[in-house]
């Protein structure tokens, strides 16, 4: 019996999980038993996202063993992650501006959602701005670290960690190969937790369709195709200049990825696809030792998908309520969001805190947020495919920013995916 790619099973748990929804929009008992099966799906994620960025990190940088050439890659990562959010915010306020999808919209046939946690988050942020991120870098406690999933805290302290193996040399032979070990285990046991992606994938999106309903789509549908458009202009313009510049396409990229991303698209976390993600991109010839500083840093620094939704979210919420935003106060939302979307990186609902945090700040009304809430699932599936791709997509500009993207390498990875999809095809 021919076995189904895990692509297709993804996409399978999918639609049923919609079909499901949809059949029984309404019913708490979806809620009930389907819930728990995507938390524990969620939760292994989670379980394994931590050892996996610790082991690698201090393997790939005791590998480099330098500090110079460290620094230099952290202030190349940072700079290049910078430059492009700051586009994706300008692609979301000019898909905002042409489109204008909040004009004329009737806020008295949209449905209030509660917006309560989002804002008990964002009281817990305040005034932690770009200063107290990085300040909030090192960590007082490793393990509470580890414990909180801080993931800028962890990235510190593996980086300074496998400094100090690559120092001492001979002795840390014993240590380095433990994380070696821990490394190419969790990678197995990552493998193993992908299998039950599908079921995951079921539960959620089932929860969520039952919850919401598929009508809530419609008065709101002139802001999902914005989105959806403005994420896939950024993808095929920005990231496809990007990727041609760096010598490969956003294409080929995708075709690599093509598990991931839709196992990203349909749990609507970046998490989920941390370690296959790594794992690809040191396959398609990017070094562990920036691989795995890149990726896990951008996973807080280069949400191009989000910055690109706040930024459209924002002038729609305006529009709405049919509030002017000239030339200078989009200037004024840019910079806030350049700002904001790097100092709460990482907390949960992270868009939605950002844009709490943005709109007061511009003068827009935070109620507004009130009126997409329904739809936010289906927004952040958009967004988090685009920030998993920009973040593969680093990697490359990294690699070989720094030399050291073995071509030949990519280019037998990528053969080898070419024929393994070419059996696929054969076998069907």
């Amino acid at each position: 019996m021919r076995k189904i790619s895990l692509a297709w099973q993804i996409i399978i748990g999918l639609a049923l999980g919609i079909a499901v929804g949809a059949v029984f929009y309404g019913n708490p008992a979806v809620s009930t038993y389907l819930q728990p099966i995507g938390d524990i799906f969620m939760r292994l994620i989670k379980m394994i996202v931590v050892p996996i960025v610790i082991s690698t990190l201090i393997v790939g940088v005791a590998g480099v063993g330098d500090v110079k050439k460290l620094g230099r890659l952290g202030g190349k990562t940072l700079l290049y992650f910078e430059v492009v959010t700051t586009v994706a915010i300008l692609i979301g306020l000019l898909f905002a501006n042409v489109i204008k999808p909040g004009a004329g919209v009737d806020t008295s046939h949209l449905a209030k959602s509660d917006i309560s946690k989002y804002v008990e988050t964002t009281a817990t942020t305040k005034g932690h701005g770009i200063v107290d991120t990085f300040v909030h870098i090192v960590p007082t406690n490793v393990f509470d670290a580890i414990v909180k999933g801080d993931m800028l805290a962890i990235i510190f302290f593996s980086v300074l960690f496998g400094l100090g193996i690559a120092v001492i040399g001979e002795r840390g032979k014993p240590v380095l190969n433990f994380f070696q070990g821990v490394s190419d285990g969790m990678f197995w046991v990552t493998n193993q937790v992908m299998k039950l992606a599908p079921f995951g994938v079921f539960a959620l999106i089932g929860v969520t369709v039952s919850k919401f309903g598929v009508s809530s789509l419609i008065p709101l549908g002139k802001l999902v195709l914005s989105v959806y458009g403005a994420m896939l202009f950024f993808i095929l313009v920005v990231l496809g200049v990007i990727a041609k510049m760096a010598g490969t396409s956003i294409f080929t990229l995708a075709r690599i990825l093509k598990d991931e991303l839709i196992l990203a698209y349909s749990t609507a976390s970046s998490e989920a696809v941390l370690p296959k993600l790594m794992e690809k991109m040191e396959k398609f010839g990017c070094p562990r030792s920036i691989t795995s500083f890149v990726i896990p840093s951008g996973y807080s620094f280069n949400l191009d998908g989000s910055t690109l939704y706040q930024a459209l979210a924002a002038l729609f919420i305006a529009q709405m309520y049919g509030i002017h935003m000239p030339i200078s106060a989009q200037i004024t939302l840019m910079l806030v969001l350049m700002v904001t979307s790097k100092g709460i990186a990482g907390v949960p609902g992270v868009s939605f805190v950002v844009l709490l945090a943005t709109l007061g700040s511009v003068g827009l009304p935070v109620e507004g947020l009130m009126f997409i809430v329904g739809i936010d699932r289906l927004l952040d599936m958009a967004r988090t495919v685009v920030n998993v791709l920009g973040n593969s997509l680093a990697a490359v500009v990294m690699s070989k920013w720094e030399g050291k993207y073995d071509s030949t390498q990519a280019e037998q990875y990528k053969e080898d995916v070419r024929l393994a999809a070419k059996e696929k095809e054969i076998a069907v």
